[in-house]
């Protein structure tokens, strides 16, 4: 009988960064409250060293914070960098999921149909017909119900469109829009196969982005947008059918992930 592999230091640093990232994401430790090192050790069964690298990550996030007299204090939610990735999936992953994929939503709506028109004004026609062959390959994904290949696919085109604006930061929010396409897909709010006009939409923005119509492009990234909030609170709505689209999705489940801490993992910051 073979003898089980040993966890690896960087496994339980990354398992020990998600479970406390998920816990503050939660609101399970809240905020002003501080997170006993010690306490974390014992129940994690990890070194001090794993404990106190994974408090560094957090800290580099905004959610945690070294404070004399104090230790290690969990930050309200206005000091987190609300843009990072790793924070986006933990808020995704909590009870006000669906607040998160509105104020997401917003920010898309701010920035995508812009980086639609910029594509249309500046990308190369080669570039504008890459984007059309990704469309119509994307519209085959939707029809033939390959979600998977569907998600990856929708992936690359919102990046191609926001490469294709010539703008290096609207580039950079790709890795945004990333967890907000697999958050939606993860925690199932899309529908089982793609709306017909979710996908004329996407054929619409690359065509006009290949013909170098800004308006058009413009137009029809929006209404990708909006289609979105529809779509969530729609699907919310036939899940939930006694709570209003806006209300806070249940608490998340050990299945989900969700961390399952003992009351002694934090206290408030007045009892410390």
């Amino acid at each position: 009988m073979k003898t089980p592999k040993a966890e690896a230091p960087t496994d339980r640093h990354a398992a020990l960064v998600r479970s406390l990232g998920l816990a503050i994401a939660e609101g399970t430790l809240a905020p002003n409250s501080v997170v006993r090192l010690d306490e974390l050790e014992a129940q994690h069964k990890v070194s001090r060293s794993v404990v106190r690298e994974a408090a560094r990550v957090l800290s580099s996030k905004g959610m945690l914070a070294s404070r004399r007299r104090f230790g290690t204090v969990v930050q309200p939610e206005e000091a987190w960098n609300l843009y990072d990735p790793q924070v986006i999936r933990w808020r995704l992953a909590s009870s006000r999921r669906l607040e998160q994929l509105q104020a997401l939503n917003e920010l898309r709506g701010a920035i995508e149909p812009q980086a639609a028109r910029l594509a249309a004004e500046r990308a190369s026609w080669d570039a504008g017909s890459d984007l059309v062959s990704l469309a119509a390959r994307l519209w085959a994904a939707g029809q033939r119900g390959d979600n998977d290949e569907f998600l990856r696919l929708d992936v690359e085109f919102h990046a191609a469109v926001l490469n294709a604006s010539g703008n290096a930061m609207f580039a950079q929010f790709q890795s945004l829009v990333t967890e907000v396409l697999t958050g939606r897909t993860k925690h199932g709010l899309m529908p089982h196969l793609p709306h017909h006009e979710a996908l004329q939409l996407h054929v619409d923005v690359a065509s006009a982005i290949q013909r170098g119509e800004a308006g058009a492009a413009h137009a029809a990234m929006s209404r990708i947008v909006e289609q979105v909030a529809e779509e969530v609170g729609h699907i919310w709505s036939e899940h939930h059918p006694n709570e209003a689209p806006d209300a806070s999705l249940r608490h998340p489940t050990e299945a989900d992930g969700a961390p399952q801490l003992p009351p002694s993992a934090s206290r408030s910051l007045g009892e410390s």
